[in-house]
């Protein structure tokens, strides 16, 4: 159990994985909220590629105390796909994130040689009916929107929409990672646009994720900003760190990388908190 440094208590990880699912993982919900809790961190945002944690995280709220436990909704194939009744019906019952496709998207399809996928624009380049009325949905809640593991051609669609839907919170799932790659400019055209963040997970850096170099995460947080850069983990699988764990190792990286605790603390604590409790002003 690892116990993070003064500086980081009420750190949130915005993506965490855990049991029951399909994939072998380190903890169940509960065991994984009593390790976050104990290591001093103030909320984790619970992910599955297959079915809502919404109602999962609700009940671990009622059961481990002193932190704050929340879900979403990946529109893979096991939900329907781009589904908006699936989406209405998630932050109906407090979805914190609607992530699209994932595992089922066509980009990741194909990075792993897979056939079909979804695809969420039309041949002429326009985002599809359903992907719309998604953002449409979106665009009345402070529910945050994350591109999942769609291409970046794809996400740059889905956000210059969703921005002038109204869309205020937008989050670039992991960047730095092969299928999913942003280059510098990429990055600086979106954060340009206002209320779009870069979910930058520690899991990119090791072998399940093609071992990122650090100073690629590192380069990317100076030229976009620390107030655009959210630190996630995106673990819980059997073979990485614990979660609590993954957060400490990535604060002392960047520590040693010459990132002040302010600055760790800004894209651990302060941008994640902004992002789950934000409520929507008058200004888009």
């Amino acid at each position: 159990m690892s116990i993070l440094p003064d500086y980081l208590e009420g750190a949130i990880d915005l993506h965490v994985h855990s049991a029951p699912d399909v994939d072998a993982r380190r903890f169940d919900d509960l065991d994984l909220a009593r390790e976050a809790q104990r290591a001093g961190m103030g909320a984790i945002l619970i992910k599955s590629h297959q079915n809502s944690t919404v109602e999962r995280a609700w009940l671990v709220a009622k059961v481990v105390s002193d932190i704050q436990v929340f879900g979403g909704l990946v529109l893979n194939n096991t939900v329907g796909g781009l589904n908006v009744e699936a989406v209405q019906l998630a932050i109906a019952m407090g979805a914190k994130e609607i992530w699209m496709p994932t595992r089922s998207a066509l980009n990741h399809r194909k990075h792993h040689d897979q056939a079909g996928g979804i695809w969420i624009l039309d041949a002429s380049g326009d985002l599809v009916p359903e992907a719309t009325a998604i953002l449409q949905v979106m665009a009345q809640s402070d529910c945050i929107l994350s591109t999942g593991h769609l291409s970046p051609p794809e996400a740059f669609v889905l956000i210059h929409r969703a921005r002038r839907y109204g869309v205020h919170k937008i989050l670039v799932t992991h960047p730095e990672w092969a299928p999913t790659f942003y280059s510098i400019e990429e990055q600086k055209k979106l954060a340009q646009l206002g209320h779009v963040w870069f979910e930058r997970c520690f899991v990119s850096t090791t072998h399940l994720c093609g071992c990122v170099p650090f100073h690629v995460i590192e380069q990317a947080i100076v030229e976009t900003g620390v107030d655009t850069t959210v630190l996630s983990t995106d673990l819980g699988q059997l073979q990485t760190p614990p979660p609590a764990e993954g957060l400490g190792l990535y604060a002392a990286q960047l520590r040693s990388s010459g990132f002040s605790q302010e600055q760790i603390r800004q894209m651990m604590c302060t941008n994640p908190n902004r992002l789950l409790f934000e409520k929507r002003t008058g200004e888009s």
